[in-house]
């Protein structure tokens, strides 16, 4: 009989309760029993939901306090040294993913193409691993006290080992592969004594460009797990296995998942490699965005599968987990009828993939409601008169300049006349510190509390606050808070036409960090100016150089969930001229000094190599046509954070933005690298405080750190800041924290 799967559910809740108890107890309002507490009733409820929605096999420890990958590294006792002494589990556990005092976190960076950031394994030349951790046999034990069985997921060992890095020049991690397998041996072992009849072991680096060693690592390290294991299910998602489907289909496991909706093209492929034994495991209902299936051409798909390996031999689920879509649709009650038919949520994607099953075995009649709802939403949406714009689509089908009045030495001449700023300058990425008061305000606005002039005149005097405390602070160039921005994209969409919001489609970034991705349903356009009131009053608190701040064009295509009735590209181009004609109108507010944010310039680059050239092509352009409407004397600065540039320097440089500043703290600087040896020609800001960790680094840290950096980057080139947005942090810890900045620049001038 054909069964409905789930690969993975959303950790956090329809409420963000994971969110909540994690800070509750970060801040020491409660403890580790009451955070448990609230972790075992999430996860009952989780588990019982999916029982509800007709779900056959549905997975356990996908839960986790921050991060699936962190677990991982955990349960297999890779702990860096720097937290040797720690004792209590879970405060290393926390420390490992938030740094102390004394010892910096353990470098954070994306999944693969998501917004989603993993706590990145470190390694060393001779390290030992052994089972650390039950967590992946107390959940699974749970769910089952519970009169529910389930399918554990854990990371693969190859995956984890690629996605890691070593501390040791020269070490390749994969090298580290058989001092490892006798950890995954011992979990696996132990789960099959637990009763365990299957294992979901996730090995996404399947569809990725993968080295002789790495292939070599997958059939060494399947054939030492498969004797000892319960049945393996191979998971695989995010794109095409392509030339990996032979060794994927012949891996000593029982089953195999493929992500037919980011590759539906495989499955004739993957059919033919696969032996008669194997279980298939087809993903045909989307875990990456929010909109309804197309049921009728699933079942297309679905029944192709069913044709070739027989009902007792599939699976059907979703393309990957669902860690990445919010929740539950049920909860947006202030979404219009219309726009709500196009939607489906976690839930309602469990409520898809039963549907298909059902079809699957009785007939589509047996899931005529579903199936009739489908098809209805897709013509809706296809004939809707709010999705396409003429005139928007005209606009952007016109030629533009993408190019610079001059090259950059001649702007870099005209930028220094104009802001005679020292060497070394200081600045930060864009926002402060979004207090409880902030937020407070702001929702009290919304829900029509306080009128919009009560409102502006807090934002106002909060501004202000920030301006001030950046004079006293004496940094070079300032920014204006951002206190009246929600999310750096939300905040934009909520100003352009084609954009929808959902009132809680919170998804996961990382830990406790949540974002509510806008819905792009329809053209893009700006009826108005976004940002040139706040960046124009704090400009007029101040005689020093005020940044104005914006998203990127690509960012806010990326997280966001996009349209899939035309290309991404296609979509972008649209952004990018709303916020070209932000950038515009910023200038002629007198604002000379642009942020334009693309720190998801890389998190869209495609999974194989093939494929980079034309995305990087549109995504570099679709930068220039935002930022390429100025003069020379207006600078334009671009933020970016977490991730490998080293593959993508000649796309970075091609973007021309005249600052760059860019994560570097956590990778110790590692990720300069790739900019000095390319020797690139503009000037950059590598973050020296990691603001993702409430540690507060001295002096002396962010010294070291600009010192690292000056050894290979020109003097004159670099400025100082911290890795990104300050938002998250507090008051006392900003103040503190960007004191020792600026006297690190006075330092370092001084020297």
């Amino acid at each position: 009989m054909t069964r409905s799967a789930n690969l993975g559910f959303p950790r956090i809740g329809a409420h963000r309760e994971l969110k909540k108890a994690l800070e509750s107890y970060w801040k020491g309002e409660t403890d580790a029993v009451a955070l448990e507490a609230t972790a075992a009733q999430l996860r009952a409820r989780h588990w019982q939901l999916q029982h509800q929605a007709g779900i056959d096999i549905i997975p356990s420890n996908d839960f986790s306090f921050y991060d699936h990958m962190l677990d991982m590294t955990a349960a297999l006792g890779a702990i860096p040294p720097r937290f040797a002494g720690i004792d209590n589990p879970l405060a290393l556990y926390f420390a490992m993913a938030r740094g102390t005092k004394d010892a910096p976190a353990m470098e954070m960076t994306k999944w693969f193409d998501t917004n989603y950031h993993y706590i990145v394994p470190e390694f060393h030349a001779g390290q030992r691993f052994v089972l650390s951790t039950r967590k992946a046999l107390d959940q699974y034990s749970e769910a089952k006290a519970l009169g529910i069985e389930t399918r554990p997921v854990i990371v693969g060992p190859v995956t984890w080992l690629s996605l890691g890095k070593t501390k040791d020049e020269g070490l390749d991690p994969l090298s580290l592969l058989d001092a490892v397998l006798p950890a995954y041996v011992d979990l696996l072992a132990a789960l099959k004594a637990e009763g365990t009849q299957w294992v979901q072991i996730d090995e996404p680096i399947l569809v990725l460009d993968l080295s002789p060693a790495q292939r070599d690592a997958l059939s060494r390290a399947y054939a030492a797990l498969a004797p000892v294991a319960p049945k393996i299910m191979l998971a695989t998602y995010f794109g095409a296995l392509l030339d990996n489907t032979e060794l994927a289909a012949t891996l000593p496991v029982a089953g195999l998942h493929i992500d037919l909706v980011r590759a539906p093209e495989q499955l004739p492929v993957v059919l033919k490699a696969l032996p008669a034994d194997k279980v298939l495991s087809v993903g045909v209902i989307d875990g990456r965005n929010i909109w309804r299936a197309d049921l009728d051409a699933a079942f297309a798909l679905v029944s192709k599968a069913w044709d070739a390996v027989g009902p007792d031999r599939l699976e059907i689920a979703p393309s990957c987990s669902l860690l990445h879509t919010p929740v539950d649709l049920d909860g947006e009650t202030e979404l219009d009828a219309e726009l709500l038919s196009w939607l489906a949520f976690a839930k309602q994607k469990l409520a898809e993939v039963s549907a298909l099953s059902l079809a699957m075995q009785k007939g589509k009649g047996a899931a005529k409601a579903a199936f009739d709802a489908s098809a209805a939403a897709i013509a809706a949406h296809r004939n809707s008169p709010r999705i396409h714009q003429p005139a928007v689509k005209a606009r952007a089908a016109e030629a533009i300049d993408l190019a610079r009045q001059s090259p950059f030495p001649s702007r870099r001449q005209q930028q220094r006349s104009r802001y005679n700023l020292p060497a070394f300058p200081t600045t930060t990425i864009g926002s402060f510190p979004q207090t409880a008061e902030v937020r407070e305000q702001r929702s009290a606005f919304k829900k029509g509390r306080i009128d919009e002039a009560t409102y502006n005149a807090f934002l106002e005097a909060e501004t202000e606050r920030a301006v001030r405390i950046q004079e006293r602070l004496d940094i070079d160039v300032l920014v204006h808070g951002e206190f009246e921005r929600n999310d750096m994209v939300e905040y934009f969409g909520e100003q352009l036409d084609g954009f929808a919001f959902t009132k809680n489609g919170w998804v996961q970034s990382y830990g406790s960090r949540c974002v509510k991705p806008p819905v792009i349903y329809g053209d893009v356009s700006r009826p108005a100016p976004m940002t040139v009131r706040w960046s124009a009053y704090a400009a007029s608190l101040t005689d020093r150089p005020m940044k104005g701040m914006l998203t990127g064009p690509v960012t806010i295509l990326q997280w966001s969930f996009v349209r899939v009735d035309q290309s991404r590209s296609e979509t972008c181009r649209q952004i990018a001229l709303a916020i070209r004609d932000e950038v515009i109108d910023l200038e002629a507010a007198g604002i000379g000094m642009i942020q334009i944010d693309e720190p998801a310039l890389r998190e869209g680059l495609p999974l194989r190599n093939a494929d980079w050239v034309i995305y990087l092509r549109w995504a570099v352009d679709c930068f220039r046509a935002s930022a390429s409407g100025v003069g020379d004397a207006t600078q334009i600065h671009t933020h970016m954070c977490y991730a490998e540039f080293n593959d993508i320097m000649p796309a970075i440089a091609e973007m021309d933005a005249d600052v760059i500043s860019i994560e570097t703290s956590r990778s110790d600087m590692e990720l300069l690298h790739a900019f000095r040896d390319f020797k690139y020609p503009n000037e950059i800001g590598p973050g020296v405080w990691d603001i993702h960790s409430p540690r507060v680094p001295s002096q002396g840290d962010m010294e070291a750190l600009m010192r690292k950096a000056a050894e290979g980057i020109p003097a004159d080139q670099l400025w100082v800041n911290p890795d990104c947005g300050l938002k998250t942090r507090g008051w006392p810890e900003v103040e503190a924290s960007l004191t020792n900045l600026v006297a690190t620049a006075k330092a370092l001038r001084a020297s």
